[in-house]
């Protein structure tokens, strides 16, 4: 598995996975699969966008800005 963190990839209007500042993966697609941590369990997951145009990830409280979760694909 790759680890890192989300972050949002201004050049294609995406969150994806970095890792030291390097991108891991350039951006999720709405269904992709990743598992990220909440209260210090990995918990899995897929990005999702609501109709207002906000990302979010199922299942988790994580909604709108999602800089630096820690994540794992």
């Amino acid at each position: 598995m790759r680890e890192g963190r989300l972050g949002y990839n201004s050049r294609n209007g995406r969150y994806g996975l970095l890792a030291m500042d390097l991108w891991l993966d350039t951006g999720f697609h709405c269904g992709e699969c990743l598992e990220v941590m909440v209260d210090d369990k990995w918990v899995k997951t897929r990005m999702e966008m609501d109709p207002a145009r906000n990302w979010y990830l199922v299942g988790t409280p994580y909604r709108g800005n999602l800089e630096y979760i820690r994540a794992r694909i």
